[in-house]
Order: structure tokens, then C-alpha cells, then sequence
């Protein structure tokens, strides 16, 4: 049953639950319920929830909540797999791995009764539509954490804000931290490093079944390279709207991406719909080689992850090919 009907828990679930009710309720004389360790309550986008001390069987819905759990040490029991790339859910570019590879859970869809059969006792979509309903539904088979407070755009969670509230929700807030100020510092030496990014402007798109879209702040990719010191083309801000990370372009408006520095990649398909697009390739960065086409697929994947493990990646492997042209 997909998330968009109504919640009905299987009987596995069900029954798992009515297990664990009756063991509780049968300790009438053993007061270690009242002794076992306090949970914790973090607060969402959506409001309060209480999440256990120490959850044991995590289910990491949104988009790098895997990632991002398994680089605090914890070890989600399912997950979903948002780029598509394979087998346990991971990119390459993460380093951590699984003991038991977690049941792969769908993305978009939500399939209620994996969910629930799997017996969460913490589900994290912190990176994900935001749409309350679905939180709701998700809350009513356990816990849920939903996107920091203040997100107000569909998977706007930041990298940071991510690695906070998912630490927060695991116990982990030291681990996060380190995390954290680890990153916010290989950001601070790459700045450094490229002055010649400041003060530049940028265009991020990308072509998607035959349609242009660009990037605006909110997205990931746009908040990476406005962290270098460069600023979104205010011709790609200005089409902004609210709740959107992304916009469509015509091919009237192609000549919007156009910017001291223009990166691209393609979803779906490879490169070459960029690199042999008569529209792209007359644009005048294109035309003086301030066009960067992220063609190697783990490369745009961790670029576009906002995970920890994928933002410092994309640090390594994405800013020398950012700052070349606006070197030359």
C-alpha cells in the first residue's frame, strides 16, 4: 500500500506491537521501565516528537538520511535509495560501510507497509517533499523526524541541518558536531584557496527528458557554491518561486544560464545532451569556456547529495573543475 492511501499496518506489525504492549504491561512488579534511559525530544519543521534514547531500528527515508546516520555511527535497518545508485543505497564517494545491508525502501512512493513491517522504532525523513501528511502517516508507525525548522522548500535541508537534527535524533550531537565544524572548515580552506570565486556569479541546470531547469537558492547545489563566495545569477534567482528549489526554462530562456561560470549536468541521460545542444553550447560562458558539464555520474550524485560525505567530495573532485576557467 503506497503512502498516498490510507495507513493500515500489517498484521506482522500489528502483532510485533501487541507483543511488545503485553510484555510491558506483564512486569507489574519490575520497575526497570521506570529506570530504562529518557528519550529525547527534537523539534522539526512539523513541531515536537519524542524519539527513544539509543533507537535501535532506524529507517532512513529521506534523501542522505542514510548517509548521514551511517556517518554518526548508526546503522538504519531500511532505507531508500534517492540516486539510484544500486545495490545497498550508498554512492561511492562514502567510506562508511553496512554490516547487514538495509531492506531498500522506495523513494518518492512510500510504501507504507515496508515501512511498517520493518518495525521502526525512528524513521528519518529529514530531506524530502515536506508534505505533512505523509509526515503524518509516517508518525503514526513510529517516531518520525522530519526537516529542520524553518525549511521551506521541498529537500531544502541543508547538509548541516541534516547532520544536526538526525544527530539530535540518535543521541549523537558530539559526532555531528565534529562533523559539522570538520566540514565548515575544509569549506573555509577551499575559499581560501580560490579567491578568484568571489564576486562571480553562477547558473546551475540541468536538461531532464528534453526540458531546461536551473537552480535556485534553497537547492543544494546552489547554497554549495554560494558557500565558495560566488552568487547565483540573479536572471535564475529573480524566477524563484516559493515551496521550489528549481525552475523550468523555455528555450526562449536558455540565455538566462548564462554567467561568469555555468554548471550543468543531466538527469537521465549522459552528457552529450549538454555538450552537442546547439542552445547550451551558444551561450557566451559555453562559447568561452565557462561552461563546467558534470558528466561523471558519482561526481554530479555527491555534488547533489547534501550529505556530509558528499558535500566534502564535491569539495575534493567538483571546485578544481569550478575554479579552472575563472582562473584562465
Amino acid at each position: 500500500m503506497r503512502i498516498s492511501r490510507s495507513l493500515a499496518l500489517p498484521a506482522a506489525a500489528m502483532a510485533l506491537a501487541l507483543t511488545l504492549t503485553a510484555c510491558g504491561s506483564g512486569n507489574s512488579g519490575d520497575d526497570s521501565a521506570d529506570s530504562a534511559p529518557a528519550g529525547t525530544v527534537v523539534t522539526d519543521m512539523f513541531g515536537e516528537v519524542e524519539v527513544p534514547a539509543n533507537p535501535q531500528r532506524v529507517v532512513a527515508l529521506g534523501w542522505s538520511d542514510a548517509e548521514t546516520a551511517l556517518a554518526l555511527g548508526v546503522q538504519p535497518v531500511g532505507a531508500s535509495d534517492w540516486l539510484g545508485v544500486g545495490g545497498n543505497g550508498l554512492g561511492p564517494w562514502v567510506t562508511e560501510k553496512y554490516d547487514t545491508d538495509p531492506t531498500i525502501l522506495a523513494t518518492y512512493d512510500i510504501d507504507v507497509e515496508s515501512v511498517a513491517a520493518l518495525a521502526p522504532d525512528l524513521i528519518l525523513w529529514t530531506r524530502s517533499t515536506n508534505d505533512k501528511a505523509v509526515y503524518d502517516q509516517l508518525s503514526d508507525i513510529a517516531p518520525t523526524v522530519a526537516a529542520p525548522p524553518g525549511t521551506d522548500v521541498a529537500y531544502g535541508t541543508t547538509w548541516d541541518g541534516q547532520t544536526e537534527i538526525v544527530a539530535e535524533a540518535l543521541g549523537k550531537v558530539d559526532e555531528g558536531k565534529k562533523l559539522i565544524d570538520d566540514t565548515k572548515a575544509k569549506f573555509a580552506d577551499t575559499v581560501a584557496a580560490n579567491p578568484e570565486f568571489a564576486g562571480k556569479t553562477v547558473a546551475v541546470g540541468t536538461l531532464y527528458s528534453g526540458q531546461s531547469g536551473a537552480y535556485v537558492r534553497g537547492d543544494t547545489r546552489v547554497d554549495f557554491l554560494e558557500a565558495l563566495g560566488l552568487t547565483n545569477t540573479p536572471a535564475i534567482q529573480d524566477l524563484a518561486q516559493p515551496g521550489k528549489f528549481s525552475v523550468d526554462l523555455s528555450e526562449e530562456n536558455i540565455a538566462k544560464l548564462d554567467a561568469d561560470l555555468t554548471v550543468m549536468f543531466p538527469i537521465g541521460s549522459g552528457p552529450e545532451v549538454i555538450t552537442e545542444s546547439p542552445l547550451i553550447q551558444g551561450l557566451p560562458s559555453a562559447r568561452d569556456g565557462r561552461l563546467v558539464v558534470l558528466g561523471d555520474l558519482d561526481l554530479s550524485n555527491a555534488f547533489s547529495a547534501a550529505s556530509v560525505a558528499g558535500t566534502r567530495y564535491a569539495l575534493d573532485n567538483a571546485v578544481p573543475l569550478f575554479a579552472a576557467p575563472l582562473k584562465a
